[in-house]
């Protein structure tokens, strides 16, 4: 991982950023990281968030902050909100196929609380639609061992599972970060992600960011990555001097210096 400083950016058009502990610090956006938003909107570039958290806890803040869409649920659910029009919820399945898998993991859920010493379903859970969640540092601490067995019974059942800063994630379907970057992309501005991915940043924090850092040629982690550094397969290319909001708000303020 390369220094910020050494990073340059003169085409991108858009960012992508991770919410949790990538845009917050202690479970709260602080005012830096709230006008880094306001500042990259007001540069004109297209911002999309994209998170392991539940559609219902994302809905206000698709609502409120300057975003052009929040890609929830790990890629599953899109909230896009443009100007003079109400919030369009987007799924990448259908009805029928939700509600399947919904029921299924919920004895998976269930499953897990009674069997791994420790582990609790995620309080942001009543909005969930399409995955499940489990705590390991948010709200409680679950110790590496039990964070392995959650993966270990996610997995079991034909889950992807992934770990975040704060939650495990599981859930069904072939959708994950990328695809629901590609997939928001294709949605709101019928572009093609792909094909221009040199021109957007990726920023974020923990492991379950890996497959965002390996396509994005612009992939940027906040200071608090080195936490997960022994994890990383595909670590970011250049990571913030400072942590959480104040790096994502280092990285808004390098970003439209290099534009420039």
């Amino acid at each position: 991982m390369r220094p910020l400083a050494e990073w340059q950016a003169d085409r991108v058009v858009g960012v992508f950023a991770d919410i949790d502990d990538t845009l917050t610090t202690a479970g709260a956006i602080t005012p830096d990281a709230q006008r880094a938003l306001h500042d990259l909107k007001a540069a004109g570039l297209h911002l999309v968030l994209v998170t392991g958290r539940s559609v219902g806890w994302s809905k206000p803040f698709a609502q409120s902050w300057p975003v052009d869409a929040i890609v929830a649920e790990n890629g599953a659910v899109g909230l896009v909100l443009v100007t003079g029009q109400p919030l369009r919820m987007l799924y990448q399945q259908d009805d029928a196929t939700r509600s399947a898998h919904f029921e299924h993991m919920q004895q998976v859920l269930v499953d897990i609380e009674q069997t791994v010493p420790g582990a609790m379903r995620s309080r942001d859970s009543a909005g969930r639609e399409t995955d499940i969640a489990i705590d390991h540092s948010e709200f409680t601490h679950l110790p590496q061992a039990g964070i392995d067995a959650v993966m270990r019974i996610m997995q079991s059942e034909g889950m992807t599972a992934t770990v975040s800063s704060i939650h495990i994630n599981g859930w069904y379907g072939q959708h994950d970060k990328y695809e629901g970057a590609r997939w928001i992309v294709r949605e709101r501005w019928g572009r093609d992600l792909t094909a221009e991915l040199d021109r957007w940043v990726y920023v974020g924090d923990s492991s379950n960011d890996q497959i965002m850092f390996q396509h994005f040629a612009h992939s940027v982690g906040v200071a608090n990555i080195r936490r997960f550094a022994h994890q990383l397969t595909h670590p970011p290319r250049y990571i913030t001097q400072t942590e959480r909001g104040a790096g994502f708000a280092e990285l808004t303020t390098h970003l439209l210096k290099v534009r420039t």
